[in-house]
């Protein structure tokens, strides 16, 4: 499929891939008509995003956040008194659902997949699982993805990316993807970022605080909190950049059309 010149989809490619890199998402005008989706696997995963999912979220995007799995290995014994994989997946999808209320986001735009895990706890790559992926995505028929990068040694972000790949197989719709750095991506084209102050970083902190069982997980294994190992991340990378006292939120970017964009 090839953008016509009325497409406002083909406006933002058009910005997207201008000449530079990276290029500051900031800088863009994003149509607000056009549909947002995170598939996160994890609940936490929108989070590490904040900034770009808040600027969104008041450009007027509608955006929709699909938690593919429950991350129940993130909580630890001593932290829900040994309780049962059950309690421990409610414990972070009420996580999730404090933190998207805290940006401005409808909790009917969160679901919660729930998705079967394999023998290693991690997601199964079956098809009962694919087809409830590809339910969501046919519900809300987005013009934008947001998910983990698939280079990455997380086995949930790696499957998540191979799963979105499968859905384009049988997608006509022109897909913006935007593939986000992560602690553990192994590496990635700093194609887009979304550059931050200090003032923003302190909002994205408490954001990211809300995942109070990641919090106190960090604190006790690393002796720094969930709220720094975002940010450290941010702050080398805007350094790394040349962006001077800022963070910045990086992703790779993939344009997937039927034909090559002209």
């Amino acid at each position: 499929m090839i953008f016509n010149e009325t497409s406002t989809n083909k406006s933002l490619v058009d910005q997207l891939l201008g000449k530079g890199r990276p290029v500051k998402l900031n800088d863009i005008r994003i149509p607000p008509s056009l549909k947002v989706i995170l598939l996160a696997p994890h609940p936490d995963d929108f989070d590490a995003i904040g900034i770009t999912m808040r600027m969104l979220h008041r450009n007027g995007n509608e955006i929709y956040l699909a938690v593919l799995t429950t991350g129940v290995s993130g909580v630890e014994d001593v932290y829900a008194e040994k309780t049962e994989n059950q309690n421990k997946a409610a414990i972070r999808e009420e996580e999730q659902k404090e933190s998207i209320s805290f940006l401005g986001l409808d909790e009917t735009h969160l679901t919660f997949l729930r998705l079967e895990n394999d023998e290693t706890m991690h997601m199964a790559m079956n098809e009962s699982n694919f087809l409830r992926i590809k339910e969501i995505w046919d519900r809300h028929k987005p013009d934008i993805v947001f998910l983990p990068h698939g280079n990455d040694t997380n086995l949930d972000h790696q499957r998540t990316y191979a799963m979105f790949k499968k859905i384009l197989k049988t997608e006509t719709k022109p897909v913006i993807a935007l593939l986000n750095k992560d602690p553990k991506t192994i590496g990635i084209r700093n194609d887009v970022v979304t550059a931050f102050d200090k003032e923003e970083a302190e909002w994205k902190g408490e954001l990211l605080r809300f995942h109070n069982s990641q919090h106190q997980r960090n604190l006790r294994t690393r002796n720094y909190g969930f709220d720094e190992r975002i940010l450290s991340v941010n702050k080398k990378d805007a350094d790394a950049l040349g962006l001077p006292n800022q963070y910045a939120e990086v992703f790779e970017i993939e344009i997937h059309l039927q034909v090559e964009y002209k």
